[in-house]
């Protein structure tokens, strides 16, 4: 039985969770109240900090746990303090690290959830590509934005932390 998308997928999964730790990280060291940070949002109708690192969270979460079989069980988006937030990351990275369904579970069709009396029937493979990846790539560009928006010197190379093994200098040494 073939891993290999799976395997892709957890990869993809375990590596974002390491930009949202380094993103944390970051702010952490240059904002003096870092439990603060996590109630600040971009507009006032948004989640704060914390709301988004539930909901980034949320995407491979939900992913490894209908892998499972097992009902989805979302993060609250009330995340209030840093050891919440590095708890949460860590708790998804052990989910996600656990998936143990072969590809044959991107045939199957996912039923998304998309508020009170909405859903979406997708094939598996659509899901991921159309609200997983998408949702997750949101919620962690905003958690970007909003770290920026308080001052935090971060940069596309601390959003795309994962290239940096592939990284090559040209004429270098």
């Amino acid at each position: 039985m073939s891993h290999h998308e799976i395997a892709e997928l957890q990869r993809v999964f375990q590596t974002r969770l390491d930009v949202l730790d380094h993103l944390l990280t970051l702010g952490q060291k240059h904002l003096p109240d870092a439990d603060a940070m996590l109630q600040e949002r971009l507009a006032p109708d948004m989640f704060p900090l914390g709301g988004q690192v539930a909901f980034a969270c949320n995407q491979p979460r939900g992913f490894a746990l209908w892998c499972a079989g097992e009902p989805i069980d979302n993060l609250k988006p009330d995340i209030a303090s840093l050891a919440q937030a590095r708890a949460a990351i860590q708790q998804t990275r052990e989910r996600v690290a656990a998936i143990g369904a072969d590809d044959r579970k991107l045939d199957e069709v996912k039923r998304v959830g998309l508020g009170p009396g909405r859903h979406a029937e997708l094939p598996a493979r659509q899901y991921v590509s159309d609200y997983l990846l998408p949702n997750l790539y949101f919620h962690l560009t905003t958690t970007y934005a909003i770290l920026r928006m308080l001052g935090v010197p971060v940069g596309k190379a601390d959003f795309m932390t994962f290239l940096a093994p592939h990284i090559q200098v040209e004429g270098g040494h």
